[in-house]
C-alpha cells in the first residue's frame, strides 16, 4: 500500500488539529462564568481554608479563614480551565500556568496575565460569586 503526499498531508494536518484542540477546543473556550444568570452560590464550608475550588468556570478561594476570593477560571494562556487549587496555586492542566489564590495573579508562566477577579460576597453560609 502506497500513501501519496496528499494523503501523507492530510494525516499529518488532522493530528496537528487534534493536538491542537486540547489546548483550547470547544470544551475549553471561555463562556460567561457563574452559570446562566451570571452568579454563583456556594456554601462556605466547600472551600476550605487555605485552598479553593472551582466550580461553573469559577474559582473560588479562601486563603484566610473567613476571607474568600473568585476568579473566573478561564486561563489567560489560552483559554484552558484551571482545575486544580492548591494552599500555594490555582493550576492550569494544559501548560502549567500558575496563579495567586489570594489575587489571581500569574506566579509561573507560560502566562503573562493573572485571572480575571470576580466579586465575592459571603451572605449567612454562603458565597455569592457575581
Amino acid at each position: 500500500m502506497s500513501i501519496n503526499r496528499r494523503t501523507a498531508l492530510g494525516a499529518v494536518t488532522a493530528t496537528g488539529a487534534g493536538a491542537l484542540s486540547a489546548c483550547g477546543g470547544e470544551e475549553q473556550q471561555p463562556r460567561e462564568p457563574g452559570g446562566k444568570d451570571g452568579e454563583l452560590r456556594l456554601p462556605t464550608s466547600d472551600v476550605p481554608e487555605g485552598g479553593g475550588v472551582v466550580r461553573e468556570r469559577v474559582v473560588v478561594t479562601q486563603p484566610r479563614s473567613g476571607t474568600f476570593e473568585a476568579f473566573d477560571a478561564t486561563c489567560p494562556h489560552q483559554g484552558c480551565a484551571v482545575d486544580e487549587v492548591t494552599e500555594k496555586a490555582i493550576v492550569c492542566p494544559c501548560h502549567g500556568s500558575e496563579f495567586d489564590p489570594t489575587d489571581g495573579s500569574v506566579t509561573h508562566g507560560p502566562a503573562e496575565k493573572g485571572l480575571t477577579r470576580m466579586k465575592a460576597t459571603v451572605k449567612g453560609d454562603e458565597v455569592v460569586v457575581s
